[in-house]
């Protein structure tokens, strides 16, 4: 039988987290003895730093993400570019990334956000890697663009990804499923956000390439009602092939 001290001492390293197979090796006993020595013991597991808590490495968002948006005492620093057009290929489309340091290594996460009507469309999970390969990651994530990214504060990008994804949750449209393992390396969220959200405060659904337009429309005359929002969408015909079809939307923006 084991000595009282010996089941002490196997507790004792159980409890501050010392695996069953590091505790035999420092006791000079079987796995087998151990296992029967700690068993029933709960163990201290150090707590997970919650992400927002990570240093803060960097956070960018694409050019042209305010366009056809609306903003409430806009702070200084949200960096924008000047004098947009109207309306141009790609507006209401933005993507946004945040970089966090993590266990020695860079942990990045990214939003592409539909700021017009559905919110997050998709998301990248979080991604830990090396330190030296930051730009190149943010490099290939807005690689889309002809234009580098815009740096920015993070508080920007908190009311861009979480503002949409609540103004599309109030259209009925839930986020990709991404966005909630991403979602916390932005922060925490209070609301409202200082954007109005919509085309020139309007919904407008642009149809994307894996977008179920019926679904979405069905969804958006219960919520808001035929005739409240705009859209843009692809018919399928068996005639002329594909082709657009589209609200009365003032796509000058006047």
């Amino acid at each position: 039988m084991e000595s009282k001290e010996l089941k002490d001492r196997a507790q004792a390293l159980r409890a501050a987290g010392k695996t069953p197979k590091q505790i035999a090796r420092e006791l000079s006993v079987t796995r087998a003895v151990v296992t029967r020595l700690v068993r029933g013991v709960d163990v201290v597991r150090p707590e997970r730093t919650h992400p927002s808590e990570l240093p803060l490495l960097g956070c960018w968002v694409s050019r042209q993400w305010s366009n056809g948006l609306s903003i409430v005492d806009r702070p200084a620093d949200w960096v924008d570019d000047a004098e947009l057009p109207p309306f141009v290929i790609g507006a209401g489309l933005v993507s946004v990334m945040v970089a966090r340091a993590e266990n020695g290594g860079v942990t990045t996460c990214g939003y592409l956000v539909d700021t017009y009507c559905l919110g997050v469309k998709n998301a990248i999970p979080p991604i830990t890697s090396d330190p030296t390969s930051l730009n190149g990651t943010v490099a290939e994530f807005f690689s889309a663009y002809d234009r580098a990214p815009l740096q920015a504060p993070v508080e920007l990008a908190r009311h861009l990804v979480f503002g949409a994804v609540d103004y599309a949750r109030s259209l009925g449209l839930d986020p990709h499923r991404d966005f909630y393992s991403a979602a916390p390396y932005l922060g925490s969220w209070e609301p409202p956000s200082r954007i109005t959200f919509g085309l020139n405060g309007k919904p407008f659904f642009h149809q994307g390439p894996r977008d179920n337009p019926d679904r979405i429309m069905r969804t958006l005359d219960r919520t808001v009602g035929p005739g409240n929002y705009d859209f843009m969408v692809v018919e399928s015909t068996t005639l002329d092939g594909d082709r657009l079809r589209h609200s009365d939307v003032d796509f000058d923006g006047s």
